[in-house]
């Protein structure tokens, strides 16, 4: 667990700080090159070219980063294990921070800057809008790809887990150029697999942070979605929350005397429900190395 806890620290430190460092690091053409060598030497209808072909790409990375896990854990008291566990959750985070995509999208001088801001929380060839449900659901796909996702996995697998995420979220992104179209799909499925007890974690996290009669008011409405996987109810939860935080706010400054229209422009900024989606992500992220930090402490008491 403080292993976990020093590692995101550090990720987010230097992500933040040097970003062009961790642009430069967090490099996975490796793994492009490695999926297009896949591609180039199985036939049709071999197990590559099928739903489950996606493991192949999968098990020569992590059978090596997996040994190097358990041969490093206990070597030097621990810490060469920790700098291993340090160096891969730093590389499969990200790869861009978020705090200052988003940034760059709020603070951008005029439409045209704004959109290629906002093209950075899309994936590559994504549609992108600016609309405040998209740009909150972006933030939140975001933070589940980017954060959560591979901290959930390297809480569970350690360094292994971490590297299984990032490695899956590659794979499923890939245009099928690059991955036969059945591979993709199975890619995309285990993807969603793997994301869906983080999604539903976020979830809780959001109702805890956020509105909770937001987030229960979301599920009713889909439904009370529960083992299905790609359910949507992390976005549609998002939405409600951000509506609830932007509506709150706005009674505040209308009971001061502001206009709701000064309110939303002068005191908000263009773009509300980016913020505060960035601020409910951040709560979030607070919530769950706080949950990290008890364990650490319980295991030193104890």
């Amino acid at each position: 667990m403080a292993a976990t806890l020093i590692a995101v620290v550090v990720a987010l430190a230097i992500g933040h700080l040097l970003p062009d460092l961790a642009a430069g690091i967090r490099q996975h053409g490796w793994y492009d090159n490695w999926l297009r060598w896949l591609n180039a030497q199985f036939p049709e209808d071999s197990f590559w070219r099928g739903r489950f072909g996606i493991t192949l790409a999968l098990v020569v990375p992590l059978l090596a980063v997996g040994l190097m896990q358990l041969a490093l854990d206990k070597s030097l008291w621990g810490f060469v294990g920790l700098l291993f566990d340090i160096i891969v959750l730093f590389y499969c985070w990200g790869p861009r921070d978020l705090d200052l995509d988003v940034a760059a999208v709020l603070d951008a001088p005029d439409a045209a800057t704004r959109h290629a801001a906002a093209a950075h929380l899309w994936p590559p060839n994504g549609t992108v809008r600016l609309d405040g449900g998209a740009l909150i659901e972006a933030v939140f796909r975001n933070a589940l790809r980017r954060w959560f996702g591979v901290l959930f996995w390297f809480w569970v697998l350690g360094p292994f887990g971490a590297l299984l995420y990032r490695l899956s979220v590659l794979a499923a992104e890939r245009d099928e150029d690059m991955l036969p179209s059945d591979t993709s799909e199975g890619a995309r499925t285990w993807l969603a697999i793997l994301e869906w007890p983080v999604s539903q974690l976020m979830t809780l996290s959001l109702a805890l942070v956020g509105n909770f009669d937001a987030v229960v008011g979301a599920w009713r409405d889909l439904g009370k979605p529960s083992l299905l996987l790609n359910n949507g109810l992390l976005e549609a939860a998002a939405r409600a929350s951000v509506r609830s935080e932007i509506a709150e706010e706005v009674g505040d400054y209308s009971e001061s005397g502001i206009p709701t229209a000064t309110a939303l422009v002068e005191v908000f900024g263009e773009l509300p429900e980016l913020r505060d989606a960035i601020s409910l992500v951040w709560r979030i992220l607070i919530l769950w190395l706080a949950i990290i930090a008890l364990f650490v402490i319980a295991g030193w008491v104890a």
